[in-house]
């Protein structure tokens, strides 16, 4: 049995985040103790920032969003659940008001209307995260996903963030493909499960 089960053992475990290649060993160790059943919820890779590659520019321009873009984001975020599948989360305006309080949300706009948006986190330990990236899909398929998180990866390198990351859902082959072509590299692949 996976060490890491028995210091588990005897305490209630709704699910677990691990490595690709220690989950299937500790899911088994699981099981066999608990006799829990156990779900695939998402499976994802760590990239980390190489050198930033910005793409063609797709016409138009990022800004840092303000306290007037919140109604906006505030769809946009429920929008990107949605998308993903995802409850969104009940502290979604607390979320949003915090990363405008920094500077964390950046917007391509073309001719003045928001077409994009990338969340970053702030700066801890030298690292920033790359967070939300969502183009709603009346917008898709023009760049603007890619040129907004160049923004939002350029902002926290001028803020002084010596790692740039991101997560991506590998069952989404664009955005893993997007990012690559930026200059992430990856890292580390990741599998969440839920027990029942």
């Amino acid at each position: 049995m996976p060490a890491a089960v028995e210091v588990l053992a005897g305490r209630a475990l709704s699910g677990v985040n691990m490595l690709a290649d220690s989950i299937d060993e500790f899911v088994a160790g699981w099981r066999e103790l608990t006799g829990a059943k156990a779900t695939v919820d998402l499976r994802s890779r760590l990239y980390l920032l190489d050198a930033l590659t910005p793409p063609a520019a797709p016409g138009g321009r990022a800004r840092v969003a303000d306290h007037g873009d919140r109604e906006l984001l505030l769809r946009w975020d429920a929008a990107f659940h949605d998308d993903i599948g995802e409850r969104q989360p009940a502290d979604g305006g607390a979320a949003i008001d915090e990363r405008l309080g920094y500077g964390g949300i950046l917007l391509w706009e073309v001719d003045g209307v928001p077409v994009s948006a990338a969340t970053r986190s702030p700066i801890h330990a030298g690292m920033s995260r790359v967070q939300t990236v969502y183009t709603p899909k009346e917008h898709r398929g023009r760049g603007y996903a890619g040129a907004v998180t160049t923004a939002a990866t350029q902002s926290a390198l001028d803020q002084g963030a010596e790692a740039v990351v991101l997560f991506t859902d590998l069952a989404n082959p664009t955005s893993n493909g997007l990012y690559q072509r930026l200059g992430y590299r990856p890292v580390e692949d990741r599998v969440v499960v839920e027990f029942s």
